[in-house]
Formats: C-alpha cells, sequence, structure tokens
C-alpha cells in the first residue's frame, strides 16, 4: 500500500456521515481554511456514501481530502474490521495520522422492538455499543494530540421537557430491550422514544469515563447538537409520525423556534459547531464536557452518576467482547 502524499493532513473519521449532522460537519471541515483534513466518511450504506464523498470534494477547499469506508455499527464484526482497517491504513502511511473520531451515527427505533446482529436491541447497540467498541478498537491508535466527540441529545436531560426521559436499567438489560421503571406505564411509541433518550443518557456515560481513561494530550466530550428537523434520524418511526417530522415541522421552524425551543438548527449549523469541538485549537485539553453547539454547560443531573458509568464501562467490554486496551 502506497504512501499518503497529504503532507501535514489528519483524518477525522465521522460515523453517519453520509448524511444529517456527519454530512453537515463533515461539510464544514472541508470547507474550513484550517487543516488539511482527509474525512473518513463511515457507513454502512456503500452507494450514499460515495454520492457523498462526490458531493464533498466537489465542495472542499485544495488541500482537504475525503473518502468513505464501510462501517455497520449494528455488526460488532464489522466495527472490528473497520478498526483493522483504519489501524493497517495508519501504520503504513496510507492514512494521515488520526485526529479524531466522531461517533455520530444513531438510530432512533418506532414501536417495533428491532436487534442488531448481534442480538442486542438495536438502539442501544448502534447508539452505544457499537461506538463503545469502535472507539476502544482505535484506543491504541488515538495519540495526543486527538480526540473523540460523542454526539449525545437533549433528551438524555428530563429538565429540558424534550420528550419521554431515559429509563436508566442495568447495561445487560438495556441491551435486551428491557428500560427501567420510569417506563413502566409508557405505550409502544413512548418507550420507542425513552430507548432512543436512554442511548442518548449512556452516550454520556461512556464520555465521562471514557476521558478518566484517556492519557494527557487525548480528549473525549459529547456534543448537543440541538433540536434538527428534517434528517433521516426518525426513518425507522411510525409513517405519519415520520411524515410530520420530516415534511410539516422543518416548514414551521420559525414557529418552533418561538414556541417550543431557540435551539432548533439546521443539520448544517449544527454541523459547523460540531466541526468546531472536533478541531478548535482552544479545546486541545478539554475533557470530559458536554457541549450545547458550541457553549460547554452542564449535562443532565442523572449523567454524573460516576458508579452507573463506570457499570455501563464494565458491561459494555463484556457484551462487546472488547479487551480493555487502557
Amino acid at each position: 500500500m502506497s504512501k499518503d502524499t497529504r503532507g501535514n493532513s489528519r483524518t477525522v473519521v465521522i460515523t453517519g456521515g453520509n448524511s444529517g449532522l456527519g454530512y453537515g460537519s463533515a461539510q464544514a471541515l472541508l470547507g474550513s481554511n484550517e487543516g488539511p483534513w482527509h474525512v473518513v466518511i463511515a457507513s454502512r450504506h456503500a452507494g450514499r456514501a460515495q454520492t457523498a464523498v462526490d458531493a464533498l470534494a466537489a465542495g472542499a477547499v485544495v488541500g482537504h481530502t475525503v473518502e468513505a469506508m464501510m462501517l455497520d455499527l449494528a455488526s460488532l464484526a464489522s466495527v472490528r474490521s473497520f478498526a483493522a482497517e483504519v489501524t493497517e491504513r495508519l501504520a503504513t502511511g496510507a492514512l494521515p495520522p488520526l485526529h479524531a473520531v466522531v461517533c455520530n451515527a444513531g438510530v432512533q427505533m418506532g414501536t417495533a422492538l428491532a436487534t442488531t446482529a448481534d442480538g442486542f436491541e438495536a438502539t442501544f447497540g448502534v447508539n452505544h455499543l457499537g461506538h463503545f467498541a469502535l472507539v476502544n478498537g482505535l484506543l491504541p491508535v488515538l495519540e495526543a494530540p486527538s480526540r473523540v466527540v460523542v454526539v449525545s441529545s437533549g433528551t438524555h436531560d428530563p429538565a429540558l421537557r424534550m420528550g419521554p426521559p431515559p429509563a436508566w436499567n442495568d447495561p445487560r438489560a438495556l441491551a435486551r430491550g428491557e428500560l427501567g421503571p420510569a417506563a413502566a406505564r409508557a405505550n409502544a411509541l413512548m418507550r420507542g422514544q425513552a430507548r432512543y433518550s436512554t442511548s442518548k443518557l449512556a452516550n454520556v456515560y461512556f464520555t465521562h469515563a471514557l476521558a478518566r481513561r484517556l492519557p494527557a494530550g487525548v480528549t473525549a466530550n459529547a456534543f448537543d447538537p440541538g433540536m434538527m428537523l428534517g434528517t433521516a434520524l426518525g426513518r425507522s418511526l411510525p409513517a405519519p409520525v415520520r411524515f410530520v417530522a420530516q415534511h410539516i415541522l422543518p416548514r414551521i421552524t420559525w414557529l418552533l423556534r418561538r414556541t417550543v425551543t431557540d435551539n432548533i438548527n439546521t443539520a448544517q449549523e449544527s454541523g459547523r459547531a460540531l466541526a468546531w469541538v472536533v478541531t478548535a485549537p482552544e479545546l486541545a485539553a478539554t475533557t470530559g464536557k458536554y457541549f450545547d453547539l458550541r457553549r460547554e454547560k452542564p449535562s443532565s443531573e442523572e449523567s454524573y452518576d460516576a458508579a452507573r458509568a463506570e457499570q455501563l464501562w464494565t458491561d459494555s467490554l463484556a457484551l462487546t467482547g472488547v479487551s480493555a486496551t487502557r
């Protein structure tokens, strides 16, 4: 495999970078005057990923580069294969040094209880376990200075009243799709939403536990993109709900900003903020924090339960078969 010829370029891996927030972030990185960046769009859809890469490359500032690599977070075998390929390409110089892993891809299931290839409930399996396995697989090549950015959501915080709150349970139970007592009276649709908010709470626990384990110069932070309308996140929701989310709500953004929350953004707006968290020099030593767009703020009160975070880490190691490297 030939050596990379992109000079002082550095690699940013973005899961789910072919659409929505991930695409907006890639677009911001490739359109910046900083870098140069080599963006890896990690996606399970080869065709969609290549279409995204072609569009991103066409708009990239000279010096930036972009490519697609296959990654299915619903399959631990795919995660291991991706991490191994990245590691090999870094070792041979076929990829520029790794600057950041952006854990962005996610699913929000509807009423049906879906499972991953490994038998985990899909929301918890993709949003948490897949990214947990990915980051741990890449820890040996995350050398200072480098970053992990985990995309969470304001839905993890009951105080923000953004839908059904998290219903935390033992992590092994969550992997089976069993929510905690807080969702005992929820209907099927609300349980689906609670699984999503619970997975976003897991993202914050993961960020805190990871930050405690990383060496100096390697950071981990969580990112809240705010409410984004018209993305593909709700593709598994019931058809009427999906239609409203994708076609009605984006047309009344102005009204929602006035009556619900002013933190409603396009994927491009949130993507630019995510790119800032990934690259801002002033954040080089910032770790274990939660960013609402570009503003550092406390995550939910529940998210600071260190015992839960450590249990999640230990159980995730067992569930994914990952060997602790740090």
